[in-house]
């Protein structure tokens, strides 16, 4: 589980990277409150192109600098704002949402494969991210389970549409700088590094 400067390096760019995608802004859809960015895209690229690790820390920078009350989030909105608003769940569904496509991302290396990496971003990135965030609008909207789940629906076509760039921009990276994920696999019933 260490870190080397590298790393450390690696994942603040890509901390970098969410943020910038904030800049285009957001487009307000349904009732609910929770606007389409491009953020969740960061999201997905940082968990397929770094792995767990590395995009587990990135995300937890990038939203620490959010909660922080750098306004880094889309539409010019820092961390707390967000975690007072129906977005709050969606906002902490990141840090889950890149850790599973970081896990299922490396479990498929050295080689990334297309489909499975839509795969790995539409379970991390939209499967993951959803529930958290539809309880966040239980909770923040005062929304019943059922109108909650309904008002994802604005965005499931979207999001699939990112998880496929993502998974395409990948392939691309990996294919160009093989090695930045080290390769995971089930033994004994745990998960561990292929090298262990």
């Amino acid at each position: 589980m260490s870190l080397s400067i590298s790393d450390i390096t690696q994942a603040a760019v890509f901390a970098a990277l969410i943020a910038a995608l904030g800049l285009p802004g957001q487009i307000s859809v349904g009732s609910a409150g929770v606007p389409i960015t491009f953020q969740s895209l960061g999201v997905m690229l940082t968990g397929a192109i770094l792995g767990p690790k590395k995009g587990t820390l990135a995300v937890a920078i990038f939203m620490v600098l959010a909660i922080a009350g750098l306004p880094i989030l889309s539409g010019g909105r820092n961390g707390l704002t967000s975690l007072s608003s129906p977005t709050a769940g969606f906002f902490v569904g990141f840090l889950p949402g890149v850790f599973v496509i970081g896990v299922l991302t490396a479990l498929m290396m050295p080689k990334y494969r297309v489909p499975w990496g839509i795969a790995a971003n539409l379970i991390g990135g939209v499967l993951v991210v959803y529930i958290c965030g539809t309880i966040g609008l239980m909770i923040r909207a005062d929304l019943s389970l059922w109108a909650a789940i309904a008002a994802n629906g604005w965005f499931i076509a979207g999001d699939a549409v990112k998880a496929v760039i993502a998974a395409l921009v990948a392939s691309q990276v990996h294919r160009g700088w093989p090695g930045l994920i080290t390769p995971l696999r089930w033994r004994r019933g745990r998960i561990v590094a292929l090298d262990a």
